[in-house]
């Protein structure tokens, strides 16, 4: 079937099978943008809303997503993630969400960086929206990848 590996010969959904595939080291960088109004933006830099800093709890709710992506992702295996790091930054416009997550493993952990990059945007959304209901989350996307089989990725 048109060569995705989580379908099967029959066309039916599938986790793949890892067990032969090697154990190597594996990292994946993901990042998104929230889009929001410059007073928004400086009440979130400022850490003085009603919610608090909500940066750190964006940064927070990433990392434990990442932590949980194959509770969410159906076909994700579960995996002994060696680290996660989540920054958002201010850039022009809105807030810069990257996510940097390293393994040791058969498979990689793109889904896992992009799950923690998703819902610190939703997050930061979610923490803001008092402010700005209009804010919009954009441009969620794997930046770069490494390890496993297929080499070495960057977009």
């Amino acid at each position: 079937m048109s060569g995705l590996t989580h379908i099967d010969e029959t066309g039916r959904a599938r986790m793949v099978d890892v067990s032969d595939k090697a154990v190597t080291t594996r990292e994946a960088v993901a990042a998104g943008f929230v889009r929001m109004s410059p007073a928004t933006l400086a009440l979130a830099v400022s850490g003085e809303g009603r919610k608090g800093d909500v940066r750190a709890v964006a940064e927070i709710a990433g990392v434990m997503a990442a932590k949980r992506t194959s509770d969410l992702i159906p076909m994700c295996h579960p995996l002994a993630i060696s680290k996660v790091e989540v920054r958002v930054e201010p850039a022009g416009g809105g807030l810069a969400v990257t996510a940097r997550v390293k393994t040791t493993g058969q498979t990689g952990v793109e889904m896992e960086a992009l799950t923690a990059v998703s819902v610190a945007c939703l997050t930061l959304y979610d923490m803001l929206k008092a402010a700005e209901k209009g804010m919009v989350i954009e441009d969620v996307r794997l930046v770069s990848k490494t390890g496993g089989k297929s080499g070495d990725w960057t977009a």
